[in-house]
């Protein structure tokens, strides 16, 4: 994803993802493409630096059996962001054991995920949310 043009285009790098997929790390520089008129981080970029991870974390972890898409998502502005930002995501084996048993018997499951977009000094500069929709593939797709 480090050469992902619309992440190269906008300043964003992708730091690490672990090789389990239950953990990635991102981070977003301030410059004059991704500078609004105040001179801050575009809130755009700020939720783009966001979008995928929670969906390609949890597609990985549940496997080739799921279903796994973006339902919604929301963004709080809480404070401007006028230098290096960063975003963390973690998924918990908890959180994936929870997954498949709320799906096993062929359910979806919309579960919401929060994530907060971060100054290097530790300062809230967003909250992302991320809603999926998570479902097991039917039987006779899977033998497809």
């Amino acid at each position: 994803m480090a050469w992902w043009p619309p992440y190269r285009c906008a300043g964003i790098t992708v730091l690490h993802i672990s090789e389990d997929w239950s953990s990635a790390r991102v981070r977003l520089r301030l410059g004059r493409l991704n500078r609004n008129y105040f001179g801050t981080h575009f809130g755009g970029s700020l939720y783009s630096m966001s979008d995928p991870f929670w969906a390609l974390l949890t597609l990985q972890r549940l496997g080739r059996d799921y279903i796994v898409w973006d339902k919604a998502g929301e963004i709080e502005y809480v404070t401007p962001g006028r230098g290096d930002v960063f975003a963390e995501f973690v998924l918990t084996d908890a959180r994936v054991d929870e997954l498949r048993a709320a799906t096993a018997e062929g359910d979806k499951a919309l579960p919401w995920f929060t994530s907060e977009v971060t100054a290097a000094d530790g300062t809230v500069v967003a909250r992302v949310r991320k809603q999926l929709y998570v479902r097991r593939k039917s039987a006779d797709r899977q033998r497809r």
